[in-house]
């Protein structure tokens, strides 16, 4: 009995050694505490490689719905006069985090590989997010370094802003019956200051087409260029002024040369600083146009001077509920109001409730103003292949769709194997 007594302390003390967590186990429910107070974050951009930034960024945890975030980060861009993009990224706190807002911008150069994209884009984001961060408990862990700058700053720009391109490409397709190619070049010159914009472009393209039925052999051939250039004044937050020049050539529209000079004025309700954001953009022009036909046109012209003028709004809004982009547009020629044309475009994409998305995307013109038509029949092969316009009095399409998502909120886990979506490379996709 004294040995029994002498033996229970010691299997006490052994089975307590046991359930008391060791140094190993106390740091896993640290960590694991730490990653449940993490800030939840929902990024919200169409053009991110997210499985990047969510391995780059793991001092918050990723969720799929707006709705479950603390912080909702809406990435928007728009092109910069060097050929870069502008990133705007606008951090929106939310619930317990609902006084904490910041905008921040990444600047990206026409030089730039996607990988020096995504890693400029990731280093902004983190400054961001530390904002959040920092009211959590994983700040104690956070550390921030600071790189000092090396080398002189840069010097004067000897291109002063001007931006060149040259681009060119070409396909071939084809069966045992069928034969279709396409060449294409452009070029392009643009300088885009705070104060004015300039933009120069000339643009060649020609196709050929070949169907061979039975014993006979439809042959196409497609051709036309366009040289054109526009100017723009700022005139402050909401006013701008400038003048569009235009020359074109057409075999498809009967255009054997066709000039434009077009005057032009804007007034955007929000002010162009928030063009990332929402633009509500009003544009009228006032043009001339001296036209030379190929062909005879159904009005037995071939040569005339047009005057025309044209009034468009353009709504684009990008918000934490969604995104809308619509267009009105209306056009007609002074010597016959009667030839006109209304079109109408329109894509919506609202995030009704968690995980739950519907879009409707459509356009409607209504065409009165085919003052080039042929004065003849087209031909047949002329028509099957669409060589020349044909008339129309409408054109439209539409499409409706819807996104459902639901089970965990959490997206932190990244597996790339047998391909990933967002995981960066290249996509190419052919229409």
């Amino acid at each position: 009995m004294r040995r029994a007594g002498r033996i229970l302390p010691v299997l006490a003390l052994a089975l307590a050694a046991v359930a008391r967590p060791g140094p190993a186990q106390t740091v896993d429910t640290e960590l694991e505490a730490l990653k449940e107070s993490a800030v939840k974050v929902y990024i919200d951009c169409d053009s991110c490689d997210l499985d990047y930034i969510k391995t780059e960024i793991t001092f918050v945890n990723y969720v799929r719905d707006r709705l479950e975030a603390q912080v909702h980060v809406l990435i928007t861009t728009q092109a910069t006069g060097g050929g870069g993009l502008e990133y705007t990224l606008t951090f929106m706190g939310q619930n317990e985090f609902n006084d904490v807002q910041d905008v921040l911008k990444y600047f990206s150069t026409s030089s730039d590989t996607s990988d020096d994209i995504r890693r400029g884009l990731v280093k902004i984001l983190k400054m961001g997010l530390l904002s959040f961060a920092g009211r959590t408990p994983i700040a104690r862990r956070i550390a921030v370094d600071y790189a000092r700058p090396e080398g002189p700053a840069e010097g004067r720009d000897r291109w002063n802003s001007w931006l060149f391109s040259l681009s060119g490409s070409g396909y071939l397709t084809g069966e045992e019956t069928y034969l279709n190619g396409m060449a294409d070049l452009s070029v392009s010159a643009s300088r885009v200051t705070p104060g004015s914009k300039v933009r120069l472009g000339l643009t060649v393209d020609a196709s050929k087409t070949e169907y061979e039925l039975e014993e006979e052999v439809i042959t196409g051939t497609r051709s036309s260029w366009d040289a054109s250039g526009l100017y723009v004044k700022s005139l402050g937050e909401h006013w701008s002024a400038g003048a569009y020049l235009e020359a074109e050539s057409s075999l498809y529209s009967n255009i054997d040369l066709r000039l434009t000079a077009a005057p032009a004025i804007e007034y955007n309700v929000f002010p162009y600083s928030q063009s990332t954001r929402r633009q509500l953009r009003i544009l009228y022009r006032l043009a001339v146009e001296p036209v030379r036909y190929r062909e005879e046109t159904v009005y037995g012209k071939t040569r005339e001077t047009l005057f025309k003028e044209s009034l468009s709004a353009t709504l684009d809004l990008r918000e934490r509920w969604g995104t809308v982009s619509v267009s009105a547009a209306g056009s007609h020629y002074f010597h016959d109001f009667g030839r006109n044309r209304v079109s109408l475009f329109g894509i919506v994409n609202v995030r009704l409730y968690k995980g739950l998305s519907v879009f409707v995307l459509g356009s409607q013109s209504w065409v009165n103003d085919q003052l080039s038509l042929l004065a003849r029949e087209p031909t047949f092969e002329e028509q099957i292949l669409r060589l020349r316009e044909l008339p129309m009095s409408s054109s439209y399409f539409v499409s409706v769709g819807f996104q459902f998502t639901f089970g965990s909120i959490f997206t932190n886990v990244i597996n790339p194997r047998f391909g990933s979506a967002g995981a960066g490379g290249m996509t190419i996709v052919i229409h």
